[in-house]
């Protein structure tokens, strides 16, 4: 690798830091790169990735640290490195361009452009030779400098054409109510899609089907149903039973190369194990199965032991890669797991129960070496061994805390420590879950903290958000202005924290951002912007409704009004939600299963929210609050009534007497008999979730 350091060694991402030694001359995206193309009419090489891609270090190994394509690279195109995690702006224009061209997206992603910006050719992972089907990059250069060369009218009249279907996409049809029986169909989408063997949706690569597992447990809440319980306990389980899982150190990998999802990339993103940890923790509300609170808690451990700075920020993710190779990190022999154990002077029977539990062998898995997994039950797999199954499931959990000392010696993945507001958002809000569903004070602390520091070192003077963050040996880095994603997910979040009985204080912080939100990305139709109107001009300025790997910012934005609008009685904040959500009823009505969030948004529009206000401070409100988290209810609003709180109370606290514990449930203007007795609570909650459902019901009948 070269010494020598190219114009990202000022940056402080740390995908384009691992780039700054690369022979190619690579600039930041900004005004300096762009007017260089404008000045010498050159073609712009955009390369987008992240740092925890596996083969975004491929193609930097293979090519950008090569003498020979690095010249090609310098001599014919300006060359720009985008870490898409701080710039989903630019990512999101340039694979929709990407899709457009070569019929697929992903990462790296090469896109050439003209230099006004404009998409002309495009493609993902290009290998150093001819190969794949593809060709060399080497070649690909030279093909495109000679075409800029020679084809320019052609290649110019391509890119305005492009871009201008990019423009028309990105508009919204007329605003409609959403078709009566949308989420219907995309229940029976998915039900088509379910893989009956191994769970979740479709063939590999499998990545988590969050959003989708959203709609089904809120709709198995509200009507249930065998087969949609099925769908999500098939796909809970292959998940958490799969390699994808970390049966060590807690958290998910990004998504499986199988159908059985046993090898995974091995990347972990913080927003994955945000939205999981969250869906695990409904379904143990909704099924009482205990696995999935195992699987959640484990999760949530994992972000607080290795995924939170000090001052409360949470990290993004941790590499593929370690020592040059993808999975070493996570992956075992029997004769390693033997010495783990006789390390921990643990049983020496403990290694064989370990393997034969988590399916350690010789002959291995992933490249001669085993990704724990657990293909068989607990109980076959006592059986099997001959061994009493009292203490079993103790003894192997000594016996993972020894396989996670000895895993901890080893070279790490790259860990990235940039602190994003949306995915931090989404975590906080699941933590501040967690700790309501799970009773861990540590969950509550460390969501409080990440709240703490976001509102007050990731916020501008002018109360507008900043979009990232790093620590460094220099010091504390924000910059770029903040996204919708970072506005809904952060405002969402802090309800969550409120709810479970974090300051309430921090509402008014919600409604201050959701107000701040409307203003600069709200648009006359309804659907809101990707950016704000004060934001760089790009070719388009983007919106859209689907989700993707993180779920749609406009329907967590119309969800986060909505429960806004439920506690603070602010009838327009509810209006402009379902211009939000009604603006893409087209589109839902086409692909209804593609806007599950935004499915499950409208459900709140129509279903009746119930209103709990728990009431004290002491062992038998306490026993109120488990009670309350035994149930899971889509559209619940909670609030809080404390004796000595400093914070003015909520309104659905008003007027409810602080000292005696209490529940108080409340519908349509109307409410149950105080509720005092822990037993009674989850009859009162089911009494309320049936009139919401049969209220719902009525409505779209």
């Amino acid at each position: 690798m070269s010494t020598r350091k190219n114009r990202l060694a000022g940056e402080t991402s740390p995908y384009l830091l691992q780039h700054a030694t690369n022979p190619v001359d690579w600039y930041p995206w900004g005004e300096e790169a762009l007017q260089r193309a404008v000045r010498e009419d050159k073609p712009i090489l955009l390369s987008i990735g992240y740092a925890a891609c596996h083969w975004c270090h491929v193609m930097e190994r293979e090519s950008f640290e090569d003498e020979a394509t690095a010249a090609l690279m310098n001599e014919h195109f300006v060359c720009i490195k985008v870490d898409r995690e701080e710039r989903p702006d630019i990512d999101d224009i340039y694979m929709n361009a990407t899709i457009a061209i070569s019929g697929s997206g992903g990462w790296p992603m090469t896109v050439m452009l003209t230099p006004a910006q404009e998409p002309f050719f495009a493609g993902t992972y290009f290998p150093p030779e001819n190969k794949y089907g593809r060709p060399g990059f080497p070649t690909l250069l030279r093909r495109v400098a000679e075409a800029w060369r020679d084809e320019r009218d052609d290649i110019t009249a391509q890119a305005k054409q492009l871009t201008a279907a990019i423009r028309e996409g990105s508009k919204t049809p007329a605003s409609a109510p959403l078709p009566e029986d949308a989420a219907a169909r995309a229940i029976a989408d998915l039900a088509q899609a379910y893989d009956a063997r191994f769970g979740g949706f479709g063939h590999a690569p499998k990545f988590p089907p969050t959003p989708a597992l959203g709609l089904l447990i809120d709709t198995q809440a509200r009507t249930p149903d065998p087969g949609v319980l099925r769908m999500i306990h098939g796909t809970l389980q292959g998940m958490q039973r799969g390699g994808m899982y970390d049966h060590i150190g807690g958290g998910f990998c990004r998504y499986s190369t199988d159908e059985r999802w046993l090898v995974p990339h091995f990347e972990k993103m913080l927003y994955d194990n945000a939205q999981l940890s969250r869906v695990y923790l409904a379904a143990y509300q909704l099924t009482g199965e205990a696995s999935y609170a195992r699987t959640a808690r484990e999760i949530l451990d994992y972000i607080c032991k290795e995924m939170q700075h000090a001052e409360g920020g949470y990290y993004s993710a941790t590499d593929a890669d370690s020592e040059g190779e993808e999975g070493k990190f996570f992956v075992w022999t029997p004769e390693e797991v033997e010495a783990a154990t006789l390390e921990a002077e643990l049983p020496p029977e403990l290694a064989t129960w370990l393997c034969r539990y988590y399916d350690i062998t010789e002959e291995g898995n992933f490249e001669g070496k085993s990704i724990p997994n657990t293909p068989r039950p607990l109980e076959e797999v006592v059986a099997s061994l001959g061994v009493s199954g009292v203490g079993f499931g103790e003894a192997l959990q000594r016996g993972v805390e020894a396989l996670y000392a000895a895993r901890e010696a080893r070279v790490h993945p790259l860990l990235d420590d940039k602190i994003l507001v949306s995915w931090n958002g989404l975590m906080l809000g699941s933590m501040a879950e967690g700790y309501r569903v799970l009773r861990d004070a540590r969950y509550l602390e460390s969501a409080t903290r990440a709240a703490r520091f976001l509102l007050t070192r990731l916020t501008r003077p002018d109360g507008g958000l900043l979009r990232t963050a790093r620590f460094t040996e220099s010091g504390f880095h924000a910059h770029l202005a903040g996204y919708l994603e970072d506005y809904a997910y952060l405002t969402d979040g802090l309800i969550d924290l409120v709810e479970a009985g974090g300051p309430p204080s921090l509402l008014r912080d919600a409604e201050r951002l959701a107000e701040r939100m409307l203003a600069d990305f709200g648009a006359e139709e309804g659907a809101l912007f990707h950016t704000a109107r004060d934001h760089e001009a790009l070719i388009v300025r983007t919106r859209e409704g689907h989700d993707g790997a993180l779920p749609a910012p406009n329907a967590i934005a119309a969800r986060a009004l909505i429960r806004l609008a439920d506690h603070l009685q602010r009838e327009d904040l509810r209006a402009q939600a379902t211009r939000a959500i009604e603006a893409y009823a087209s589109q839902i009505a086409r692909v209804p299963r593609a806007f599950a969030s935004t499915l499950r948004a409208a459900a709140r529009l129509t279903s009746p929210a119930v209103e709990l206000c728990i009431a004290g401070a002491s062992e038998a409100s306490e026993a109120l609050e488990r009670a309350v988290a035994r149930v899971y209810l889509p559209n619940q609003v909670i609030a809080y009534a404390r004796p000595g709180d400093s914070d003015p109370p909520l309104p659905l606290a008003e007027g409810k007497p602080p000292e005696r514990a209490a529940l108080y449930v409340c519908q349509g203007f109307a409410c149950q008999a105080p509720v005092s007795d822990p037993d009674q609570v989850v009859g009162a909650l089911r009494q309320a979730l049936e009139a919401s459902s049969g209220a719902t019901q009525a409505t779209t009948s």
